[in-house]
């Protein structure tokens, strides 16, 4: 470990000792593409096993998964026990390790599961603490909550944010568009689709040769840096969408908070006081993109107390029933749906039809 660990610091201080410049790209591509290639060594150590670490795993309940970052005396614990206290149903007992959980909350009908993600310090991606197995648990998220003192924002910010990025996280982003595909013959193919500031041919096969890729085609559909390749051609990276949660909102005026209202992805509370806890529930329904869907037995009104909570917008009739129960499929013949997804109330649908928020969902089946 001390040894990847050595390399990765002779690594970083390389670049940053080296000037960027067009004679300089290749060069620097070259060790961004080895750098890459030792984090995946501290990720996932060579010959298996201690995967999510020790001790650490924590079983998935629920409908969506919530991890809470954060440096110690940020006011972390004091929000996750307001939060879970105010809208809590189940107590912490569930989960198999004390050390990451306060708990599940309800909200519109769906069980969220809230972990707190302790010693994602600086170092954390080195492999200092237990890091690598917070990280491990970080990455199986549907959103990351970043808890930053509103007095000290930024400079915590970007810690974090390099730690997070260094385990190949990459929050508020989509995957590069980048197509790549391994051949067994015939070179490199490049195809730029728009116009590149910082990649070319020369700069791409430094990079591939790094991983000693020499046959593959390899579509550039956006203005693409070096990362980007280099995350297309790693494949193990994560996106996750991220809130940065400003807390301590009650020690600055309300200009400073008028301000803070503008900047990208972020809710001010105050963790202490409850403070602005409907806007960040509601930011998060909105960041975990889920949709409710409400079953209807036969001749009965719909059940609007225990919706089916689904991923909007690729949610079909088929996940609907799998999620109710595996053998419903066995014995279905279609679907009436009401709500936005149907073109007509109801519509008589078959299993490939996506589910919209708040649609109900009759099951016909065979007899």
């Amino acid at each position: 470990m001390s040894t990847i660990l050595q390399r990765i610091a002779e690594i970083e201080s390389e670049m940053a000792r080296t000037q960027k410049n067009k004679a300089t790209s290749g060069h620097l591509g070259m060790l961004k593409a080895r750098l890459a290639k030792l984090r995946r060594e501290l990720i996932e150590p060579k010959g298996g096993g201690g995967g999510a670490g020790e001790g650490f795993d924590v079983a998935k309940t629920g409908d969506a998964r919530i991890g809470f970052v954060g440096f110690p005396s940020v006011g972390k614990s004091t929000l996750l026990s307001n939060l879970a206290g105010v809208y809590s149903e189940v107590a912490a007992y569930e989960f198999t390790t004390l050390t990451t959980v306060p708990g599940v909350i309800r909200y519109k009908g769906a069980k969220i599961q809230l972990l707190d993600l302790p010693g994602i310090i600086e170092g954390a991606k080195d492999g200092k603490g237990r890091g690598k197995q917070v990280i491990a648990v970080a990455r199986t998220c549907g959103l990351i909550f970043i808890i930053l003192d509103v007095l000290k924002p930024l400079q915590h910010k970007k810690l974090l944010e390099k730690e997070l990025e260094g385990f190949g996280i990459r929050l508020n982003k989509q995957p590069p568009n980048i197509l790549f595909k391994k051949k067994d013959k015939g070179g490199l193919n490049l195809t730029f689709t728009v116009a590149q500031s910082e990649l070319d041919n020369d700069l791409v096969k430094t990079i591939l040769n790094e991983y000693k890729i020499h046959n593959a085609d390899i579509t550039l559909r956006i203005d693409a840096t070096t990362e980007d390749l280099i995350d297309v051609v790693e494949g193990n990276r994560v996106y996750i969408p991220c809130i940065y949660l400003l807390n301590k909102i009650d020690q600055i005026s309300i200009e400073e908070l008028d301000i803070l209202y503008k900047v990208p992805h972020c809710v001010p509370i105050s963790a202490h006081h409850k403070w602005n806890f409907d806007d960040l529930l509601e930011k998060l329904w909105e960041y975990l993109e889920l949709v409710r869907v409400y079953t209807k037995p036969k001749g009965q009104l719909p059940d609007y107390s225990a919706p089916v909570v689904l991923k909007q917008g690729r949610s079909s009739v088929e996940d609907f029933c799998n999620k109710l129960h595996r053998s419903i499929l066995k014995e279905f013949k279609y679907a009436l749906v009401w709500g936005s997804s149907a073109r007509h109330q109801p519509q008589k649908v078959g299993k490939e039809h996506i589910l919209a928020d708040e649609d109900v969902v009759q099951i016909v089946k065979k007899i």
